[in-house]
């Protein structure tokens, strides 16, 4: 199933530290003095949480629709609940990946005189997963789509691409690949699975939608419909009245763990995407191909924490709204039925409709992507949504007395003097219902440090890379990682000033799939004279990494606890066969 499978391979870090220690050779040796003051530790690294931030991703489009990447922080006006809010945060993005060459290798001393790295030339950028909702589509549709998206395949994707076939219900799944051949043959795969109906039952009609406004909601024109619908559907005379209410309620209420299953569903496939996705070395984005599906208010913590994570690692969730061109006029009919219930009835389903598509809309607009929907041509939906627009913006503050009741927050960007635009951006969250503890925020933070794509410089840091073959199938990858220390944040502790380290480095292959990795901490009680003669040449950390020959992305996180300063560097090696 696709949720164990990717939990255990975006989280390999945590559960696999004491296997990577393993793969490191031994410090070098240093006089007593010095290992007094450092101590090098393999071990998973805790963070301190950082300050709670909403973060709003916005994409301003002229007339032309074409993205607009000139604006400044000034030019924005960020409201929560109609309060305007100081934008804490703020960065213009490019689609761009940001897949960086590796840096020149550092000649390191080996009686095997080992082989420098080359430049990897193939390396994926951009990464685009195709999620089928199998769960919710219609046959008709799910043909539909599955066609035009293998003619996507075909004629849109580049050499640098890599495409992944995934489905809701986890059935039929194809990872990221540059070969044609296997991700035609997992759309051959796709099938109708879903888990309830959704108003397939002749007997009451009944949707996800009008079980919640029964058993939720207690709406009694709803339940009276159904009511007078089992009534003419299992022929029971007016006597009968209160015996086709319990069959509705019975029915409603089973409609309503079924649905409640299928939409959780759905966005636990979404949010283990994500994850998946956040571990991909250049631009990403998800296609959502769905008919839609209903979420209600016990949903929304879970759609905010998908938003979150997407927006965290620049991962894009596109939707494409399967059915097409659709109208609200409706096809159900019931011999005996009055005029009422049948309006009801039809009233319904077209509400169903657009409350299937408004989840598609929100993770679109909450992501910063687009949501293609009410037009036949899929074709040129996939074209439009598999290319992120050119320049994005990432607003973020800090919402004041926010209280953990899960209430929902509206937000609204606006341009204060820039005419002939439109804005997209997201439209709200959710406000939690408890703070995340420490050890939540430690995995949390430490996942996203190794996984995200993003490039900083808090502080210096070179990184040299080397590949020695020991035989055919193996070979290591030797990592030199200079840090800059001399200008770190220290703790003072009697005459000892002291700090933590965190050095996380980790190999993805060429379809991006995590590959290996090694993390180790530094923990520095230096006294004042070494802080202030002997760091000036910078702390040189040694590791490596055992893998099979390949092409390899290369990512470098290194953290100090003190200061919270982060640096992450990408690279690239090429170990020939």
């Amino acid at each position: 199933m696709i949720r164990s499978g990717y939990c255990a391979r975006a989280l390999t870090i945590f559960g696999a530290c004491a296997a990577w220690s393993q793969t490191a050779p031994p410090p070098p040796q240093t006089p007593a003095k010095s290992a007094a003051e450092m101590a090098t530790h393999d071990e998973p690294a805790l963070f301190k949480a950082r300050v709670n931030l909403v973060m709003v991703p916005v994409v301003v489009r002229d007339r032309q629709g074409k993205a607009v990447g000139t604006l400044k922080q000034e030019d924005f006006q960020l409201f929560d609940k109609g309060k305007p809010q100081y934008i804490a945060r703020f960065s213009m993005e490019k689609a761009a990946g940001r897949l960086n060459k590796a840096s020149g290798a550092v000649p390191v001393p080996s009686p095997d005189k080992p082989s420098e790295e080359k430049p990897a030339v193939d390396l994926p950028d951009r990464f685009i997963a195709y999620l089928f909702d199998d769960v919710h589509m219609k046959f008709g549709d799910l043909v539909h789509a599955r066609d035009a998206a293998g003619r996507h395949i075909d004629t849109a994707l580049r050499t640098t691409d890599r495409a992944a076939i995934y489905t809701t219900s986890g059935q039929t799944i194809q990872d990221f690949t540059d070969d044609r051949t296997l991700l035609h043959e997992a759309l051959a795969k796709l099938r109708m699975r879903p888990v309830t109906g959704q108003g397939l039952s002749n007997c009451p009609n009944m949707t996800y939608y009008m079980a919640d406004l029964i058993v939720n909601k207690n709406d009694p024109t709803v339940l009276d419909a159904a009511a007078r619908d089992v009534m003419s559907c299992q022929s029971l005379d007016p006597s009968q009245y209160a015996q086709a209410q319990q069959i509705a309620r019975q029915a409603a209420q089973q409609e309503l763990n079924l649905g409640d299953h299928e939409t959780r569903l759905a966005m636990g496939v979404i949010k283990e995407l994500v994850r998946r996705m956040a571990a991909m070395p250049g631009q990403r984005s998800i296609i959502l191909v769905s008919n839609g599906f209903v979420t209600l208010a016990e949903h929304s913590i879970e759609k905010t924490d998908i938003m979150d994570r997407a927006i965290r690692s620049s991962v894009l969730i596109n939707s494409l709204d399967a059915r097409g061109l659709y109208t609200d006029t409706s096809d159900i009919t019931r011999q005996g039925t009055n005029n009422v219930t049948e309006m009801v009835l039809h009233q319904m389903e077209r509400e169903t409709n657009r409350a299937q598509a408004d989840v598609m809309a929100e993770l679109a607009a909450g992501t910063g992507a687009s949501f293609f929907q009410n037009n036949n041509d899929l074709d040129a939906g996939f074209a439009r949504l598999a290319t992120a627009p050119e320049y994005y913006y990432l607003l973020a503050f800090s919402p004041q007395n926010l209280k953990m009741d899960g209430s929902f927050h509206a937000l609204k960007v606006t341009l204060k003097a820039v005419k002939d635009v439109s804005v997209g951006a997201r439209t709200g969250y959710y406000a939690p219902r408890h703070l995340e503890n420490a050890i939540e925020t430690a995995k949390r933070e430490i996942e996203e440090a190794l996984f995200s794509r993003e490039e900083m410089s808090d502080i210096a840091v070179e990184l040299h890379t080397q590949f020695f073959k020991s035989g055919a199938d193996t070979a290591r990858v030797s990592l030199v990682i200079k840090v800059d220390v001399k200008h770190l944040k220290f703790r003072k502790e009697a005459d000892r000033n002291c700090n933590e380290i965190t050095v996380v480095a980790g190999l993805f292959d060429r379809n991006g799939v995590y590959a290996a990795g090694n993390q180790k901490k530094i923990e520095m009680k230096l006294k004042d004279e070494t802080v202030e003669k002997r760091l000036d040449g910078g702390l040189t950390i040694r590791s490596s990494i055992d893998v099979k020959p390949g092409t390899y992305s290369v990512r470098l996180v290194v953290r100090d606890v003190e200061g919270q300063l982060m640096s992450a560097q990408n690279g690239a090696v090429e170990i020939p066969y």
